[in-house]
C-alpha cells in the first residue's frame, strides 16, 4: 500500500497504511506514549499465513520502526515493547543503545491447554519500559496500586519502624504482571489472532499518560490500545495496515468513514482468515 488512507476526529486518528511510511509521516517528538506489539516471528498461523521470516531480515525491520518510535517519542515520553521471548533478548540489546530501559516486565498469563509436551512452555511475554530521560517521564504510581497482601490480608506487624506500624494495604505492582489472555467469551473479544487485554493496557497507560496525552500503536491489531485510550481520557493515533482490522479500530473508536455501517458490526469468529500479518511481510 503506497498511499495512506486515514481516519480521524479531533482525539483519536486512524493510518491505514504500512508502518514505516506511516510512522515517517508523524511529527519527531510528538507523541508521549507508545505501546508497540509488532508480529513475533516465531511461526504463528494465522489461518493458514504463518510467520516464518529470515531472522536478520526481521531484526532488521525491526530496528527500522524501532527508530521511528525514537524519533516520534518526546523527551520525556515512555515506550513499551512487547515480543516473544526468543525475540527479546536482540530488542533488549538495541534498544539499550539508545534509550533506558526502566524495566523488564514479565507478562504471565493462564493457559486452558497443553502448552508443550517434551518441554516447559511459554507461559509468558516479556514487555520493556523504555524511556529517553531516565530522570524525567510520567509514572502515576498512585493510578495503578494493587493490593499488597502482606498488609491486606496477613494484617503483619512491620517492626523495622519506629513505632511498629502494620504494613501497607496497597502497593505499586512489580515487574511480574497476570492478566488472563482474552477469550471468546468475553465481551472485549475481537477476531485478532493476538488480542492483548485491556486490563494489561489500562494499567500502562494510567501509569504512564496524563489526560489529554497523546498515545500511538503502531501495530493497532484490534485497537485495544486506542480504545483503552478513549475511556481514560488520552488522544491517541493507531497504525493498521490490514483493512479488517482497521474496520475494528473504526467501530470502537466510532470514527467517521466511507464504510457502510454494516462493514463495521461486531460479529465474534473463533478463528479470523485476516490476514495482517501476512500483510506486512510483503511490506518489508
Amino acid at each position: 500500500m503506497s498511499k495512506l488512507k486515514i481516519y480521524h476526529n479531533d482525539e483519536h486518528k486512524i493510518i491505514h497504511g504500512d508502518v514505516l511510511k506511516s510512522l515517517s509521516e508523524l511529527p519527531s517528538e510528538s507523541i508521549d506514549l507508545i505501546f508497540a506489539d509488532p508480529p513475533y516471528n516465531i511461526g504463528k498461523d494465522f489461518d493458514g499465513l504463518v510467520e516464518n521470516w529470515k531472522e536478520d531480515e526481521f531484526l532488521d525491520w525491526c530496528y527500522r520502526w524501532l527508530d521511528e518510535c525514537y524519533r516520534v517519542l518526546k523527551p520525556s515520553g515512555t515506550f513499551y515493547l512487547m515480543n516473544s521471548t526468543e525475540n527479546m533478548p536482540f530488542l533488549d540489546i538495541w534498544c539499550r543503545k539508545k534509550f533506558f530501559i526502566r524495566s523488564r516486565i514479565v507478562w504471565s498469563y493462564d493457559s486452558s491447554g497443553v502448552q508443550a509436551k517434551k518441554f516447559f512452555g511459554s507461559m509468558y511475554e516479556p514487555i520493556l519500559m523504555l524511556v529517553k530521560d531516565k530522570n524525567k517521564y510520567t509514572f502515576n504510581s498512585e493510578d495503578i496500586l494493587v493490593e499488597a497482601k502482606t498488609g491486606a490480608k496477613r494484617g503483619l506487624i512491620d517492626y523495622r519502624k519506629n513505632p511498629p506500624q502494620p504494613y501497607n494495604t496497597m502497593k505499586v505492582p512489580g515487574n511480574v504482571w497476570e492478566f488472563s489472555r482474552v477469550r471468546f467469551k468475553m465481551d472485549e473479544y475481537e477476531n485478532h489472532p493476538t488480542q492483548k487485554p485491556e486490563s494489561l493496557l489500562e494499567r500502562i497507560i494510567k501509569a504512564s499518560s496524563n489526560s489529554g496525552d497523546l498515545v500511538l500503536d503502531p501495530f493497532s491489531g484490534s485497537f485495544t490500545t486506542s480504545a483503552v485510550s478513549k475511556r481514560l481520557g488520552r488522544k491517541s493515533i493507531g497504525i493498521e495496515v490490514n483493512e479488517e482490522y482497521v474496520k475494528i479500530g473504526l467501530r470502537r473508536l466510532d470514527l467517521p468513514s466511507d464504510y457502510h455501517e454494516d462493514d463495521l458490526i461486531k460479529e465474534k469468529k473463533r478463528k479470523t482468515t485476516n490476514s495482517s500479518k501476512k500483510s506486512r511481510v510483503m511490506a518489508i
